[in-house]
């Protein structure tokens, strides 16, 4: 008989060197579980997250106390110093209302952070972008997240939305934004690019 655990693990990427530190209750044993995000979602959805765990605790109170405390001593000789280090908090302790405030605003920290400083995506050359948006494409593709999740007749409903229907044909030629990894159909992401003030020219299609 497995039972829930509670357990230390880390987050790193394939294609490039950030990493995160964190501490999950299992619900059911061994369920699926990659961390929930929320300043650094992007980084999640644009590249290929891959999970270690580091340590078990017994699932109780006392357990969970102190999986937080190694997560917060693994944490402290890095944060804010490492710039490859996700973590935007020490120790776990967060309120809800910041979390709520922090999700809303962190796409366009992280993007605008990652400009700044000239890495992830900024830090890539145009051939390397295309090839990892490519690469991106193919994994939802082959996960069936994202567009790739959707039914044809949900595709088409979006699609009527959202104004993407040309002659009453689904429109299915996908585009990546290589500025912020944006991926939509060609109307929508050159307008996309526009209110943000990026050359529209800076876009790479993904499929055929």
């Amino acid at each position: 008989m497995y039972f829930p655990r509670v357990y230390l693990y880390k987050i790193t990427f394939e294609e490039v060197p950030y990493y995160y530190y964190g501490v999950h209750k299992e619900k059911k044993f061994d369920e699926y579980y990659m961390g929930t995000p929320i300043t650094h979602r992007w980084c999640w959805d644009f590249y290929t997250p891959k999970k270690q765990i580091l340590q078990f605790f017994d699932n109780t109170d006392e357990g969970w106390i102190e999986a937080q405390e190694v997560e917060k001593r693994l944490i402290k000789p890095v944060y804010n110093t490492d710039k490859w280090c996700l973590n935007e908090h020490c120790g776990g302790f967060i309120s809800l209302h910041k979390r709520s405030e922090a999700g809303k605003v962190g796409g366009k920290i992280g993007s605008e952070k990652c400009r700044e400083m000239g890495i992830g995506i900024f830090g890539m050359s145009s051939e390397k972008r295309t090839e990892t948006g490519k690469k991106s494409a193919r994994k939802a593709k082959k996960n069936k997240t994202g567009i790739f999740s959707l039914t044809k007749e949900q595709l088409v409903e979006n699609g009527k939305k959202g104004g993407i229907i040309t002659s009453k044909k689904l429109n299915t030629q996908k585009w990546m934004c290589l500025e912020t990894g944006m991926v939509s159909t060609i109307g929508p992401l050159t307008r996309y690019q526009k209110v943000r003030g990026i050359d529209s020219s800076k876009k790479v299609k993904i499929n055929n």
